[in-house]
């Protein structure tokens, strides 16, 4: 079982002002993120705001414009960076923001930190242009980008006392990041065509006649691309059922939170569901009154019951 405590010791005004720093970050460039941990603790939402920007600043070497090389070596001063970190090694007043910020979390919360290092492992395959053959190589990838940040904050998060079935809280976490990732992938395709990636299993646009990329606003000439979507669909659906697990598992706020950020990308994954062409034209996102909504619903606790009704159902 997974303990973290609900409140903290008087906080330093360097340590406020750094994690001030990381949900400026957090409010500015991740607002799916952002509406899940605003239902939490501040503590927690602190902590999840100081992993978040780590794991930003990791993200934007390896999606920025500089030559491979560098990026390999940004990646890598990263990384002595997280060893810092890791061996408690960075004072309060140290002139990295989210340094302090993530230094402090660390020390108030069991957070995996080796979860940082598989994501920058999994943007260095970027840096490397890495191609995925199958699900099984794709989905070794994602572990790395995503489902290892589903690992961290449950390190954040905990877990409840006497839960059941909590031996496979980090499991569930980690699946439900794949689902997040799929969906993200699924959301950019154009995008990452855009910028010389492709995620999706080379077998999988095989089979539906999608080798030949996502140039351009409509699908490959004489391909399913619907198909495609709709394949790739129902194996985000069947990582979201599993990873879903997770939600009794938690307490009230921290279960609130993973149902608002999941249900804002299963919200997504129904809209490209209904129009899978809208991906080759642009970003598919939803209104902000939408994610409000879905904030309500996870606080509101209907998820949770719904998955835990469904998990007795199936043990009975």
């Amino acid at each position: 079982m997974i303990r973290t405590v609900e409140s903290e010791p008087h906080v330093s005004a360097p340590v406020l002002a750094a994690y001030s720093y990381c949900e400026a970050v957090t409010g500015q460039q991740a607002r799916n993120f952002a509406y899940g941990i605003r239902l939490l603790p501040t503590p927690k939402r602190r902590a999840m705001s100081a992993l978040y920007a780590f794991s930003r600043r990791v993200d934007d070497i390896g999606d920025g414009d500089l030559v491979d090389e560098v990026k390999s070596v940004r990646l890598n001063e990263t990384r002595a960076l997280l060893t810092r970190i890791r061996e408690d090694a960075v004072a309060e007043d140290d002139t990295d923001p989210v340094a302090v910020a993530l230094a402090h979390a660390a020390r108030h919360f069991p957070i995996p930190l080796g979860g940082l290092d598989e994501l920058i492992d999994g943007v260095l395959m970027d840096v490397r242009g890495e191609t995925y053959e199958t699900w099984d190589d794709l989905k070794a990838y994602c572990r790395c980008v995503a489902g290892a940040i589903g690992r961290l904050s449950l390190g954040v998060f905990g877990t409840e006392p006497g839960a059941r079935g909590v031996e496979r809280a980090s499991e569930y976490a980690d699946t439900l990041g794949l689902a997040l990732q799929l969906t993200n992938i699924l959301r950019d395709v154009r995008e990452d065509a855009e910028g010389g990636r492709t995620y999706l299993p080379a077998d999988d646009l095989a089979k539906f006649g999608c080798s030949a990329g996502f140039s351009g606003p409509t699908a490959p000439e004489g391909s399913d691309f619907a198909g495609l979507v709709h394949f790739e669909v129902r194996r985000a659906r069947a990582l979201f059922a599993e990873g879903y697990q997770l939600l009794p598992m938690l307490d009230r706020r921290s279960g609130a939170c993973v149902a608002a950020m999941a249900g804002i990308y299963r919200r997504l994954l129904d809209r490209i569901e209904r129009d899978p062409e809208a991906v080759l034209r642009g970003r598919v996102s939803l209104p902000g009154r939408e994610k409000a909504y879905v904030a309500v619903r996870g606080l509101s606790g209907l998820d949770t019951r719904h998955v835990t009704r469904r998990t007795v159902r199936r043990r009975a």
